[in-house]
């Protein structure tokens, strides 16, 4: 099944590029290590298997999504994490938390009157 963007209310398009760079193990490690501190994308890379050009993809996919921030010290850029995203992850979790919360009320109470009819 697809779903139609305009459908789907659950989530902001920004939310959507949130939890969708959050969604691959790679890049939710990439995260919580920058998390720890400032770290550049060439440290980063040495905790992985990968080419240091595939985790600076990562990375970008993070910044993409407001993640992580880049900037230049000499040569290295440095990755910082963007508080707020956290934040931002959190609100839309509440959001849809209390969605579903009142879906499930709406069904209990449809159960409820369906027992009564019986």
């Amino acid at each position: 099944m697809v779903v139609d963007r305009d459908e789907d209310r659950d989530l902001e398009p920004a939310d959507d590029q949130l939890f969708g760079a959050l969604a691959d193990p790679t890049r939710r490690d990439i995260f919580r290590r920058a998390r720890a501190g400032r770290l550049s994308v060439s440290a980063l890379a040495r905790a992985y298997p990968i080419s240091v050009a595939a985790v600076q993809k990562h990375v970008a996919v993070l910044e993409r999504a407001e993640l992580v921030s880049k900037h230049r010290i000499g040569r290295e850029s440095i990755v910082r994490v963007e508080t707020d995203a956290l934040k931002r992850a959190h609100a839309a979790l509440a959001r849809l938390e209390s969605d579903w919360r009142g879906r499930v009320e709406r069904i209990d109470l449809i159960l409820d009157e369906d027992k009564g009819d019986s």
